[in-house]
């Protein structure tokens, strides 16, 4: 938890202000029963009036003193907590945003969004109340316990019976709390997936009336949570009946004795009402410890879960020294073999082919033969095991992320849209494109005609996913964002597959058009899609069985023949 201390550097002026207002906080605060015993065992037992009066106006202005430092530090403590929990976001997602797909598929996307929200506010709340509490009591108890012993030494030994006990107390909550804690996170991030994973897929679950079934999901889940927080709030209720039985003990004893004393003439009234209140400041101080000792084991483990993610480190980083080849656009696999973490056979073995510029390159193969994960490897979200993946000659491993992925438009196989108006998702492939680029990657995609149907046309909003369109407009948008960028590589990954065919070959036509200086990539299922391009590629069970064009491959290939024949049955009988 130490190591996230760190990012409270900017803010250590912050803090050393806290600091020394809590310090004046707590002598305001210890120098109150002095005053109180002046005025009982001087004032009150003399009939001074001008004395109490005296002393008395000294304890208000100790009072107001006080109150001011208590104002400042909260407020101080209060706006570098949530500094230091937005700095935290900030890097957590400046980090996640950096991660490979192979760090997404460790960890999970459930788990990275609750430590995100969920830990980094369990830290934030360890701040507020540490600034002050962690500050605030070991000045408190320390000057509560030499107040009291200048006031009374031998009253003092009935609390030296009790802080062993609450050390003692604080010592097994917090051995017992801290595998209770970490269970606690783990299953909120189950908690977590299961709704992400029903709210994300709720058109699946009522088209197939599984709407109890994912209720019994998130009830399990939930359940689980709860019986572990029950847990935990049971161990944590238990510690205050018995900090107040000890409290009220010690409190009976020091009246006990105290009053004995002062019956006996060694101790006056004022003395001993100011000693209770010493023993109750130094008991308070204590509390806050063991509040702090309540939080201190869960805010470790989201501490813990905090680093792991920033201390991982991306298998997917740029070169110490970057090259920069001349844009072009050539793509070439040179005996690529890839496996994905914890697969028993490679994804992909010895894969080798070259695609140009003014080509149509169409990798065409059954469902799980590779033909994805192929494109994955081109924007390098995977790194190969062997072999390379080269842009205009250079390996992708010698190229920064970023000027690889310029030269690429990408259309994933699911379309994604974000949130806000259809000119802002075409926009998204280039941020300055002007009006009449985005009208224009609109019309080759064959996009313009739905979205002029629209009432606010290129201004018409898009809901969060794009679930107000359609997925063949949804895919449309996609295209045209990739072509707004105009890059020297297109990557359509099965982009047509909700596109009627009519729509598709004019789609097609166009792009043949427009790209013609460009590499184009397709990975299609239908062969209508793919049997006028200039070389198709079939892949099954991750190799290349196949390579040339239509007509070469119904002769030589007979996994594309298969292929072929089904599709064209199924045409036919349609």
């Amino acid at each position: 938890m130490l190591k996230l201390a760190r990012y409270l550097k900017p803010y250590l002026l912050a803090v050393v202000a806290v600091a020394i207002l809590v310090f004046l906080q707590s002598i305001s605060q210890l120098y109150l029963p002095n005053l109180m015993s002046e005025i009982v065992d001087v004032g009150i037992v003399s009939g001074d009036s001008s004395f109490i009066l005296r002393v008395g106006g000294r304890m208000l202005l100790v009072a107001a003193l006080g109150a001011a430092c208590t104002i400042g530090a909260s407020y101080l403590s209060a706006r570098t907590s949530a500094a230091f929990g937005s700095d935290l976001r900030l890097r957590m997602f400046e980090k996640v945003s950096a991660f490979s797909l192979s760090e997404f598929d460790r960890i999970g996307t459930a788990s990275l969004i609750t430590r995100t929200t969920n830990d980094i506010m369990q830290m934030q709340q360890v701040v507020v109340f540490g600034l002050r509490m962690a500050l605030m009591a070991p000045m408190m108890l320390i000057g509560g316990i030499v107040m009291a012993v200048s006031t009374n030494p031998g009253l003092t030994m009935s609390l030296a019976a009790v802080i062993p006990v609450l050390a003692l107390i604080m010592a097994l909550v917090g051995g017992k709390g801290m595998p209770l804690f970490r269970a606690m996170q783990a299953k909120l991030d189950t908690l977590n997936r299961v709704l992400r994973e029903h709210l994300t897929g709720i058109r699946v679950i009522r088209a197939f009336n599984r709407g109890a079934y994912e209720e019994r999901r998130f009830d399990e889940a939930n359940y689980d949570l709860t019986q572990t927080a029950i847990r935990v709030n049971r161990l944590m209720a238990v510690v205050q009946p018995i900090f107040l039985l000890l409290f009220n003990f010690m409190a009976l004893a020091i009246l006990w004795f105290g009053g004995l004393r002062v019956d006996q003439g060694g101790l006056q009234v004022g003395n001993l009402m100011a000693f209770i209140q010493y023993a109750m400041q130094i008991l308070s101080s204590l509390v806050m410890l063991s509040m702090m000792f309540v939080m201190l084991p869960r805010a470790s483990v989201s501490a813990n879960r905090i680093n792991e993610v920033l201390d991982m480190d991306p298998e997917i980083v740029d070169p110490p020294v970057a090259k920069e080849p001349e844009r072009r656009g050539v793509l070439e696999f040179k005996e690529v073999t890839f496996s994905y973490p914890g697969a028993e056979q490679p994804a992909l073995k010895d894969i080798s082919f070259k695609a140009e510029p003014g080509q149509v390159t169409a990798i065409i193969g059954g469902t799980g033969s590779g033909k994805s994960t192929l494109l994955n490897l081109i924007v390098r979200f995977y790194d190969v095991d062997a072999g390379g993946v080269y842009v205009d000659g250079v390996d992708v491993r010698q190229l920064t992320q970023a000027d690889l992925r310029s030269r690429i438009g990408l259309v994933p196989q699911t379309a994604v849209l974000f949130s806000g108006s259809v000119g802002e998702n075409i926009r998204y492939g280039k941020t300055d494109a002007s009006a009449e680029e985005i009208e224009e990657a609109a019309r080759i995609a064959q996009a313009s005609e739905f979205i002029t149907g629209m009432p606010e046309g290129f201004e018409a909003a898009i809901a969060q996913s794009g679930t107000n369109l359609s997925g063949g407009q949804k895919q449309r948008l996609s295209i045209a964002r990739a072509l707004v960028r105009r890059p020297e590589i297109y990557l359509l990954d099965d982009s047509f597959s909700a596109l009627d065919y009519r729509t598709d070959a004019r789609l097609r036509a166009a792009l043949r058009r427009d790209t013609a200086q460009a590499t184009v990539v397709i990975v299609a299922q239908r062969v209508s899609t793919v049997m006028d391009a200039d070389q198709i590629i079939v892949l099954d069970e991750g190799r290349i069985v196949g390579k040339g064009r239509h007509q070469e491959l119904l002769k030589s290939c007979a996994v594309y023949r298969e292929i072929v024949a089904s599709q064209l049955a199924e045409e036919e009988l349609a």
